[in-house]
């Protein structure tokens, strides 16, 4: 068990392990506390949004839907590889869950299937939800499966826990089925082949230009500078980027 991260805790692991942190505007007093405790926490656990476009679907993350009031994790890990930090204490991510499973998390052991719902996993567990359709046929990329590596490796480092504190949502409650499109036998091996490692950036990442985008604004978005993104590319004056177009994204 572990005392949660702070706000300040949390932006700083996560840029130290080559995240590309978005901070939202309020979210590091946005929660759910007055609904029940927050910590102490034990585990990672990821989703998928079952939803298609990083702007809507951080929307949905903060705001929640009736019945289900956000924010509905603590950061959304877009496609291109951004994490928007949207909540900062309890949030409406995992609900009732498997006691068995949290014990198994708690001693880093092997999961047993869960079949109850008789824990509150907001209570113990970071959220992440991961942009993606969760239909096996949406696309996971290479840059959204890195940060999502990054995002458990550095809460993992901080709290001095492993790779077996990472867990699905399917793992923790019956009948949930999320994240879909790869394991997470898989993703915490790599998790677990990081964290034998230090900190590290990556020396780039990729971009989908979306309609409206500009140079600086990716910029701003990802905390590159526009002209270092320029460069990279090989973009000259006017600086005209258009839709679709991959571009590399440096390394801060």
């Amino acid at each position: 068990m572990a005392t949660p991260l702070t706000a300040d805790q949390l932006v700083a692991a996560l840029r130290a392990e080559g995240v590309r942190v978005v901070e939202r505007p309020g979210w590091r007093t946005h929660n759910r506390n007055h609904k029940g405790p927050w910590g102490p926490v034990n585990g990672v656990m990821i989703h998928h949004t079952v939803t298609s476009g990083t702007s809507s679907t951080v929307s949905i993350c903060e705001n929640g839907y009736e019945g289900l009031p956000g924010p509905l994790c603590h950061g959304v890990i877009a496609k291109d590889g951004s994490v928007y930090l949207i909540g900062n204490g309890r949030a409406n991510h995992a609900g009732k869950g498997d006691g068995d499973v949290l014990q198994a998390v708690v001693a880093e052991r092997a999961l047993p299937s869960a079949n109850e719902a008789d824990t509150d996993g907001n209570t113990r567990f970071y959220g992440w939800e991961c942009e993606n359709l969760g239909d096996g046929r949406d696309p996971w990329p290479a840059s959204q499966l890195d940060a999502i590596e990054r995002v458990s490796a550095a809460l993992c480092r901080a709290h001095g826990w492993g790779a077996a504190s990472v867990i699905g949502h399917l793992e923790w409650q019956p009948g949930k089925v999320d994240p879909r499109g790869f394991t997470m036998n898989s993703m915490r091996q790599r998790v677990a082949a990081r964290l034998h490692g230090k900190p590290s950036q990556p020396s780039t990442s990729t971009y989908t230009v979306r309609a409206g985008d500009t140079l600086s604004q990716i910029g701003e978005r990802l905390g590159v500078s526009w002209q270092a993104i320029a460069r990279a590319n090989g973009i000259d004056k006017p600086f005209v980027i258009h839709p679709g177009q991959t571009l590399k994204i440096p390394a801060k």
